[in-house]
Formats: C-alpha cells, structure tokens, sequence
C-alpha cells in the first residue's frame, strides 16, 4: 500500500457540513477501490486542506476523487518519515 496525499483548495471558507458532503461522497468510493482515510488537516482559514489516504496507488485516489467528484489540486504518493 502507498500513502497518498490530496491537496484541496477552496474559493472559500468550508464549514464542517460542507467538508461533510465530501466525505459523505468518497467513502463508498474508496471502500470499493480500497483507498483508507488516514486524516484530513484544514487550514486555519479553512479555504486549503490536505487528505491523507493508504491506497494500492496514487492514480486509484485520483480515480476515487473524480468519482465522488471531490476537488482536488494535487495527489502524491509520498513515504512517511518518523523522527
């Protein structure tokens, strides 16, 4: 399994309900793609966040966010460092 991050912008602030409708959207998605939803951190001015995800691939997340047609800047395949 990879870890993926996902980039989001908004042209405005979310609330909680509106971050909700995402989630609400993708989770179906990516229990049948097998993408597993490690965090989310949104900005202080809750207009930038970014989604952490263990997935077979970053192409998967990708197909997942389009599906469930989530926003997305950037998805990366990255490796967690611990100090």
């Amino acid at each position: 399994m990879s870890h993926v991050v996902v980039e989001r912008s908004f042209p405005t602030p979310q609330s909680d309900e509106e971050l909700s409708l995402v989630e609400d959207r993708l989770a179906p998605c990516s229990e049948v793609h097998g993408v597993v939803w490690i965090r989310s951190v949104v900005s202080v001015d809750r207009r930038h966040m970014i989604c952490e995800y263990e997935a077979p691939d970053a192409e998967t997340v990708r197909n997942v966010q389009r599906e469930a047609e989530a926003p997305f800047d950037h998805i990366w395949s990255g490796e967690v460092i611990h100090s």
